[in-house]
């Protein structure tokens, strides 16, 4: 138990004593080890542990967030006495007694806890990446290989009974190659994580995925320049999702959505998106790098659906923008650590599998571009506007993919291409990434299965066609 219940009793109830509706405490100890080496030879080892408390109260549709690290009850009475004093309501707020617990299993197995690895054998397997992607090819010049895990047990406890207790463990395998040609130089990089022990990095087949790293810096550095226009975009499946995580989904998040400062305010009911389109919200995959057996707010993780067909049907919504929104909350609340209050957010992502084959999609297209992986880019959250890279693309012609392209970009609205999605196969996948918001930065899954949009803005080479 990382506070007692007497002690979280007593800060709850400090805090509501100038008439805050709601008060909440999120208390973590999180230990993480992280190791990067660069040319087969490591460069940091960091190894951690980090604890704190934060404390959050809600009165109206207003709130007030502090946190600190020391855990003693008299600091934490202090913290609560601050934040209560800028509340002036008229009566004292009610606490509620705790709620009796329900031991609920966690589906998210850890086979291997990071605690019980020596540092020797991360540096080992990381030796292994590195040897595979650096004698792939000449043309390789520089090999970087990221390890990270993160063990983090957390509280939460709130005014209307709540007492929840969990432990998260995420582990992570970064590999990037970079390639020169003639003096042009590309990268190639996958960094895939899950919600597990060091049994995800002993399973992974390193080979795979430093080869793979390597073939597309190799490919690309080889590769002509891609001519701008609009045409058909391919976008294959996995890390692909990327797009809609970045340009539709945090339009989707009640962050946004109550203060209207998106572009999907006000739209329940209403079609956005081709009728081919599903967009699923999924925190409870077994072991998916964004699950959780609770969000942050303490509700059960759960699968939501915010688009059905190309309609919008819900949001994801957390309790202060739900109440805002005279909604309830979808139990979407996540947060990067205690130092920072929770809000709507994506945990996995993705578009639902379709009908259509990866063959019919090629053979619809007579000239456009075939985007294999997809790298990093900008969004306006407000607006919906995107610029993304492709880390691996090419030209397709006559329904067949014709040359590798280098440098191509996909530029447009999330709004747009919602509607634009003209086939979506069934070969779903899904890729792992950190995504940043006003909560910090957290773990969320983005997938796909490969869908085609009939239209996108490709920048390029200025001067030629596809």
């Amino acid at each position: 138990m990382l506070i007692s219940q007497i002690t979280a009793q007593r800060v709850l109830e400090t805090a509501l004593e100038t008439g805050a509706d709601f008060s909440e405490v999120f208390v973590e100890k999180k230990r993480v080890n992280g190791v990067l080496m660069i040319g087969g030879d490591v460069e940091t080892v960091q190894s951690g542990l980090d604890s704190g408390l934060g404390l959050r109260i809600i009165f109206g549709t207003q709130s007030l967030y502090g946190y600190t690290t020391n855990l003693k009850e008299d600091s934490l009475i202090r913290l609560a006495k601050t934040l209560a004093a800028a509340v002036r309501e008229s009566k004292k707020g009610i606490l509620h007694p705790w709620i009796p617990k329900n031991e609920i299993v966690s589906p998210h197995n850890i086979l291997i806890s990071p605690r019980s690895i020596h540092m020797k054998n991360r540096i080992e397997r990381m030796k292994e990446a590195h040897q595979y992607a650096a004698s792939y090819d000449s043309n390789i010049t520089q090999v970087s290989v990221r390890y990270a895990d993160a063990v983090q047990d957390i509280l939460i406890a709130n005014s209307q009974g709540k007492w929840v207790e969990d432990q998260r463990t995420r582990t992570r395998f970064s590999i990037s190659s970079v390639a020169e040609f003639q003096g042009e130089m590309q990268t190639g990089g996958f960094s895939p994580g899950a919600a597990q022990g060091y049994e995800f990095v002993q399973n992974l087949d390193v080979k795979a995925v430093a080869e793979e790293s390597a073939r597309v810096a190799v490919t690309m550095a080889k590769a002509e320049p891609c001519p701008a226009g609009n045409f058909p975009v391919i976008i294959d499946n996995g890390f692909g999702g990327v797009i809609f995580h970045e340009a539709c989904g945090h339009g989707l998040e009640a962050t946004s959505v109550a203060k209207n400062n998106s572009i999907f305010s006000n739209r329940l009911g209403e079609k956005i998106a081709s009728e081919k389109v599903t967009a699923i919200d999924d925190g409870t995959i077994v072991n998916a790098w964004g699950s959780s057996l609770y969000d942050d707010e303490g509700d059960l993780q759960r699968k939501r659906i915010p688009i059905d067909q190309g309609v919008l049907k819900s949001y994801m919504i957390d309790r202060l923008n739900g109440k805002r929104m005279g909604l309830e909350a979808t139990g979407s609340a996540r947060r990067e650590s205690y130092k920072y209050a929770p809000t709507s957010r994506m945990s996995n992502t993705y578009i639902a599998a379709g009908t259509d084959s990866v063959e019919s999609i090629f053979a619809a297209t007579e000239n456009g571009l075939y985007a294999k992986y997809m790298g990093g880019g900008s969004v306006n959250p407000i607006t919906g506007e995107f610029n993304f890279s492709v880390m691996e693309g090419y030209l397709v012609k006559n329904g067949k993919i014709d040359r590798p392209v280098r440098g191509a970009t996909l530029i447009g609205k999330g709004a747009d291409i919602l509607n634009q999605i003209d086939y979506v196969s069934d070969n779903l996948a899904h890729g792992q990434g950190m995504c940043g918001s006003s909560s910090g930065s957290i773990p969320a899954n983005v997938g796909q299965p490969m869908i085609r949009v009939s239209g996108i803005t490709v920048g390029g080479r200025k001067g030629e066609e596809a």
